[in-house]
């Protein structure tokens, strides 16, 4: 039977102490599973799906809220979102939890994604293994594909006035939401009608730090415009020599041929593929998703 220990961990900052909450989900002294949800100011609260594809496996996986989402505090001021600043965080939960390079994989989807990728460049040392879900390593490309192969598969008209209403910056409209569920995030985000939607990924989009969100990542899903747009670190992939396994889902957000350029330039990546996933393959792609994550770290050992 997995035992279970929800623990607040303290993070120090130059600007004050706060505390972060995590919960992990097993024990095993050599496969320990930290996951980083997206957003940014997301939830861990639609990881969920690990609570069934992992209840037999000997895996021990780490449920984590950062700062500034729904179980941690909100410090509510910019100069804590930074990438750099996510990183320390990242590393000081790590060193709280006993995380280290004979039992620490990272998993990071979406904006937790970035957030591996960059605490691998800054930490790897620390790793036992990397898992970058759903992530480009390139924001620009990002928007390119949102701009250059998702739009123009919508109806032209809907598509027009998505445009039109983001020009406007009427982003909140009631309009803008009823264009965008049918048409971009019940075929791109979660391939399921909302009503379909499980409780737990609606419950982290009602937890949702909306500042931080629209801060860093902007107003939408439908691309980027916030403090990442211009992120990339693509180029710097062949530094993380630890062994790492990109996912790319076939009608994702993010474009699936450019996750395997990523799984290829890293210097030990594996690509794994969802042919019936999107941004959220953890929930519509999910034996593929999870069968995938528990390979990989069977695999590393």
């Amino acid at each position: 039977m997995k035992t279970y220990e929800t623990k607040m961990i303290p993070i120090h900052t130059p600007q004050g102490d706060f505390k972060v909450w995590t919960k992990r989900c097993g024990s095993n002294p050599t496969k320990r599973l930290l996951l980083l949800h997206g957003g940014p100011g997301m939830t861990h609260e639609y990881f969920q799906s690990f609570d069934t594809h992992f209840d037999d496996s000997d895996i021990e996986y780490i449920y984590y809220d950062q700062l500034g989402s729904h179980n941690s505090d909100n410090p509510a001021n910019r100069s804590f979102w930074t990438i750099e600043r996510f990183v320390d965080e990242v590393d000081q939960v790590r060193t709280a939890l006993g995380l280290d390079k004979n039992n620490f994989f990272l998993l990071g989807h979406s904006w937790g994604g970035v957030l591996a990728m960059e605490y691998a460049l800054a930490h790897q040392d620390h790793l036992k293994g990397l898992i970058i879900s759903n992530m480009m390593a390139d924001c620009v490309a990002y928007q390119e594909y949102a701009d250059q192969v998702l739009g123009p598969r919508m109806d032209p008209q809907v598509l027009k006035r998505i445009k039109e209403l983001e020009a406007a910056g009427a982003y909140d409209s009631e309009e803008y939401e009823a264009l965008l569920m049918p048409h971009h995030y019940e075929k791109h985000v979660l391939r399921k009608p909302i009503d379909q939607w499980p409780q737990c990924v609606i419950d982290s989009l009602t937890h949702v730090n909306k500042d931080l969100y629209v801060y860093m990542q902007g107003p939408s899903e439908f691309g980027i415009s916030g403090l990442l747009a211009t992120w990339n670190r693509f180029e710097e992939l062949k530094e993380i020599s630890v062994p790492t396994l990109v996912i790319g889902a076939a009608h994702d957000t993010m474009d699936p041929s450019f996750m395997k350029k990523m799984a290829d330039r890293l210097p030990k990546g594996a690509y794994l593929h969802c042919p019936e996933g999107s941004h959220m393959a953890m929930w519509d792609d999910p034996e593929v998703y999870h069968g995938g994550i528990r390979s990989f770290i069977e695999s590393v050992g």
